[in-house]
């Protein structure tokens, strides 16, 4: 099932949930507009959750815009891979938090955004932050893929992630201090 298919399954269901609470209230107060109000009550909610739950995530994690000269390397790893698979290149925000963490959000391509913690930005170099996030296009790889019914699709973006943790992994061979995992010799 498509990401668009389970959001719409998720909106009315809780439609239908709030409206049935609603009607039940509603006959507890004994007033007839008990449904309607529920239903009032899930479309200011489904409205607020679809155009304004970016915003919403980004603002629980007190996420900062950040421009290109603020953080050029995180912008070079996104527009890479925007370039790659063709997307425009999304608003990049970072997290005041240790932890390593980056995620996207936004309801399409054209509206959406990308954050990154300031604990993956100290652990990672770019080679390892850009295979983080191209790892991270496994579910959109295989919805598209799905849908336009070519599943060699799966097949080259797995290679190519091999490809690049290959890549990754060896390239400690000529510099050991930029090996991917250090033997620790007691």
């Amino acid at each position: 099932m498509g990401n668009n298919l389970k959001t719409l399954a998720l909106l009315t269901g809780m439609t239908l949930l709030l409206m049935f609470a609603g009607d039940a209230i509603g006959r507890y107060l004994g007033t007839q507009h008990g449904m309607a109000i529920g239903l009032a009550v899930a479309a200011l909610g489904n409205f607020i959750s679809y155009f304004f739950s970016d915003t919403i995530a980004l603002a629980m994690y007190g996420a900062q815009p950040v421009t290109r000269e603020d953080l050029p390397r995180v912008y070079n790893v996104v527009e890479r891979m925007t370039q790659r698979v063709g997307l425009p290149m999304p608003k990049i925000y970072v997290i005041p938090n240790e932890s390593p963490n980056a995620f996207a959000t936004g309801r399409n391509p054209s509206h959406a955004s990308v954050a990154v913690t300031k604990g993956i930005l100290t652990l990672l170099d770019d080679e390892e932050l850009a295979l983080v996030k191209r790892a991270a296009q496994y579910s959109r790889v295989i919805e598209s893929s799905a849908m336009a019914h070519e599943p060699h699709r799966i097949a080259f973006y797995l290679y190519d992630l091999a490809a690049e943790f290959h890549a990754l992994w060896n390239r400690g061979n000529d510099d050991p201090s930029r090996r991917f995992l250090i033997e620790n010799n007691p």
